[in-house]
């Protein structure tokens, strides 16, 4: 198949190169940014007497009839034309003749495949806005389900205080806030128009960037034409942020599937996020949640292997940056696999109460309570630790937890302490006391829910606007 650039060669491409070299595989999913951008294109060089209106209104219209034929499936993609560039102008070219060969005038496939990335990320900002408010809804949701539950806290994976599951769901709340937060950077990078940039100098045409911009509804022009066409930071500061994301949901994978197992038993995940042995038929495994953990290595990969090869590139393009693309699209599939499924699950499972709070009567999670009864009581701080400590290995030596133990028994490690030791180390008081302003009482996780409810409206403005920003694509 002849090459749109073969002119200078006098040999074809072997089969083995075409293979090697091609991105249609991966990059036929810009094909509507592709046809936005070829759209704008050519109506600035007809604005600008470039090309004739004639040919422009052919190019529009061919630009249209393949996207319908794209959208419907009925087009053929040919691994020997490239990417999907080559093979949108290809068809164009057979379908309106000499016009479809007019519009690559004042462009190159460097600046071509750039606004298209940029637009493709663009687009994708809201849409992982969207994944990132339902998980965090997901979260919220659960959180007042199972408000008045008090399970353990953990530090080092041992018992540490009681605190409520709602406080513990909020902190993953918090979390996916500031992935949030982290769009609104990935989307005023990917708004800045590459177009007009040529192959890396500009154009001796009098092109109006200006224009296209407007047309393409970006918010800004590259300043410099060299940086333009390199750029591939704001694809990284995407899997950055996918690298976080995963990140969390993966530190949230693991305690479910901690706290799924027969020795924790504090939750069960519903039959449909679940699967089975081969061999064992008793077994129910969290696999969605084990593939979460994996999955993020993977994102961590792709965000690696951008890095590395980023590291080393002299300006302004070089094949290395088609590399760019497959480590993306893929974790944008990944990341809105994990999210929405996620979502999905927390809704589903169920949260065993009586079990959690079984095995906090049964442990020395107050003890931190104990030392600061005793503190407020005038004991140095230092000096109620060891007391407390002595008490538990007193408990321990006994067979007993610390609510066991009778006043007597009590006064006669410390005078200090009186009857109403019982009342502060009962499990409610060791949460409901905790009222600082990120504490874990109830009043104070009311307030986080009520916060992050708000972020998640707000959040929803924000997607909106995002979404309106990428009506360019509509041309």
């Amino acid at each position: 198949m002849a090459k749109l650039w073969g002119g200078r060669f006098t040999k074809g491409t072997s089969k083995a190169v075409e293979d090697f070299t091609t991105s249609i595989a991966f990059d036929a999913r810009m094909y509507k940014e592709d046809i936005a951008g070829s759209t704008a294109h050519a109506k600035m060089l007809a604005k600008q007497n470039i090309i004739s209106k004639e040919d422009a209104e052919a190019i529009v219209a061919g630009l249209r009839e393949i996207k319908t034929q794209i959208d419907a499936g009925e087009f053929s993609f040919s691994v020997g034309l490239e990417d999907i560039h080559m093979n949108i102008e290809s068809a164009l070219t057979a379908k309106i003749g000499e016009a479809g060969g007019r519009l690559h005038t004042g462009r190159s496939r460097n600046d071509q495949c750039a606004v298209d990335l940029h637009m493709y990320v663009r687009k994708t900002v809201p849409q992982m806005g969207e994944l990132l408010v339902d998980m965090q809804s997901a979260l919220l949701e659960v959180a007042e389900k199972y408000n008045d539950v008090i399970m353990p806290g953990y530090t080092h994976l041992q018992r540490a205080q009681p605190v409520l599951f709602s406080h513990h769901m909020m902190a993953y709340c918090s979390m996916l806030q500031r992935d949030f937060d982290r769009l609104h950077m990935i989307f005023k990078h990917a708004d800045i128009m590459p177009l007009g940039a040529g192959a890396l100098a500009g154009s001796t045409y009098g092109i109006d960037q200006e224009y296209t911009k407007e047309l393409l509804n970006f918010g800004a022009i590259y300043e410099n034409s060299m940086d333009a066409v390199s750029d591939r930071d704001y694809i990284l500061e995407f899997l950055s942020f996918a690298s976080m994301v995963m990140m969390h949901l993966s530190r949230l994978s693991e305690e479910l599937i901690l706290w799924s197992s027969s020795e924790f038993n504090f939750i069960e995940l519903d039959d449909a996020h679940c699967t089975g042995s081969s061999i064992m038929p008793q077994k129910k495994n969290p696999d969605v949640c084990e593939l979460v953990r994996g999955k993020t290595g993977r994102i961590y990969g792709h965000l690696q292997g951008l890095l590395t090869t980023l590291k080393g590139l002299p300006l302004t393009y070089n094949k290395d940056l088609q590399e760019d693309k497959e480590g993306l699209f893929d974790t944008i599939d990944t990341l809105h696999f994990a999210l929405s499924i996620n979502a999905a699950m927390l809704r589903q499972m169920k949260v065993n109460k009586e079990r959690m709070y079984s095995v906090l009567k049964s442990d020395f999670s107050n003890a931190t309570d104990m030392a600061d009864y005793l503190a407020k009581k005038g004991v140095p701080f230092r000096q109620a630790h060891e007391i407390v400590g002595q008490t538990v290995q007193h408990c321990i030596s006994n067979g007993k937890v610390l609510l066991d133990l009778t006043l007597e028994e009590y006064q006669a490690i410390s005078p200090v302490f009186e009857a109403d030791i019982f009342e502060t180390i009962s499990i409610e008081t060791c949460v409901s006391g905790r009222q600082n302003y990120s504490g874990t009482a109830p009043v104070c996780v009311a307030r986080q829910i009520v916060f992050g409810k708000n972020f998640v409206e707000d959040a929803k403005l924000q997607i909106e606007l995002w979404n309106k920003s990428n009506y360019g694509l509509n041309l």
